[in-house]
């Protein structure tokens, strides 16, 4: 099923402790994000400062296209303004 890419923030935490594979993340967002189709999905949200975030901001999916070489195996995506 093909959805649109592009939604509404829902609700949203900052990660400040992470688990080890994250850690070269933190601190990091993550939320939920309702898509125009009315899907909601989680995910880690980039390239945001944290004080812009918003509760009801547009977001767009975007995906990491660099090969993982450990946990998780499959094509990330995440979240940006659009």
């Amino acid at each position: 099923m093909e959805l649109s890419g592009k939604g509404r923030l829902v609700t949203y935490t900052v990660i400040h402790i992470s688990p080890a594979q994250f850690q070269a993340f933190a601190p990091y967002a993550v939320g939920i994000i309702e898509l125009a189709d009315g899907v909601r999905l989680p995910g880690m949200i980039r390239n945001v400062r944290f004080e812009s975030l918003k509760v009801g901001m547009e977001l767009a999916v975007d995906f990491d296209t660099t090969v993982p070489t450990q946990w998780p195996q499959w094509p990330r995506y995440f979240f940006r303004e659009p």
